[in-house]
């Protein structure tokens, strides 16, 4: 019985089912700078939608967010950091929900994460562990339009948020990081909206956040939905601190092969020069990243 529902699930998947309740998704990314060149990242992500997701309306990369399906993830990130002879490889754990609640004047939104980093040092350098806590709440001022605002708790500047790794890239996720900085409080911000073009079978989406910390960023998106399955996406990230890259853009194009089972490709460019130590020298550390990502829903 276990294979014939076994065999179901992957017969529905490949042949285009129309709901889904779970979702897994896998990602890796390419860095190249001059202290990473060519090192890598991994990430996974699975999600658990606590009533079946209706993907047959609108694009199928939003269908969770305009069906506005409460649901729960887990994620893990693998990475390493090179820089001034030393190799760091960080662990990142992270755990979250988000519940989307009507009432009677507009559905309201909340949100609740956990995030835990682990650098170990290969080069006989310090090892760290770092905690970041965060919640957001909001509401859905319009159709398919989420206005929400948040406080973030990061206990450790090596602290990083698995889920921002996987949704923007490893090189957004440390400009953000090093933003907040070490034992911090942050004020969050943002907003999404996903809509109909009229008179076509293309959508349109616009996000954008604002992070407050130590210093400040901000990150704008953008993404074209030539049709339910196909989309392209640009984006730029800057932040005030110093010592990070100033800004960082990229571009992504995501394809549904089955209303089931997505690929996508990302770039990332995040500029990058800060003197050394002790301030005799700039590191030029200009920072390429090429991601490759595949969803799985059931």
């Amino acid at each position: 019985m276990k294979k014939l529902g076994l065999a179901t699930a992957l017969l529905l998947a490949m042949t285009g089912a129309q709901a889904y309740q779970f979702e897994v998704q896998g990602q890796s990314e390419f860095i190249d700078n001059t202290a990473n060149h060519n090192d890598f990242t991994g990430a996974v992500q699975g999600t658990y939608y606590l009533n079946n997701v209706d993907s047959s309306k609108g694009p199928l990369a939003e269908a969770a967010f305009l069906n506005q399906v409460s649901n729960v993830s887990v994620a893990y990130n693998y990475g390493e950091n090179k820089q001034a002879g030393e190799r760091t490889v960080n662990h990142t754990y992270g755990v979250k929900a988000e519940a989307y609640i009507p009432t009677k004047l507009v559905p309201a939104y909340a949100s609740a994460s956990y995030n835990h980093t682990i650098s170990d040092s290969k080069t006989g350098g310090v090892d760290d562990n770092g905690d970041r806590y965060a919640l957001e709440f909001g509401a859905l001022v319009a159709p398919n339009f989420l206005v929400a605002v948040g406080y973030t708790s990061v206990a450790d500047q090596v602290s990083y948020d698995a889920f921002n790794i996987l949704s923007n890239g490893v090189a957004k996720a440390a400009i953000e990081s090093k933003t907040i900085a070490e034992d911090q409080d942050a004020i969050t911000a943002r907003t999404k909206y996903v809509g109909a073009i009229d008179g076509t079978n293309m959508s349109i989406g616009f996000d954008a956040g604002l992070v407050y910390g130590e210093d400040s960023a901000y990150n704008l998106g953008t993404t074209l939905y030539l049709n339910n399955k196909l989309s392209v996406g640009v984006s730029y990230m800057e932040s005030s601190y110093d010592f990070s890259p100033s800004n960082a853009w990229g571009a992504n194009v995501n394809y549904f092969v089955t209303p089931a089972v997505s690929v996508g490709a990302s770039y990332v460019n995040a500029n990058f020069k800060a003197k050394d130590a002790n301030k005799e020298q700039t590191l030029d550390l200009d920072t390429q990243t090429v991601g490759l990502n595949a969803k799985f829903r059931f």
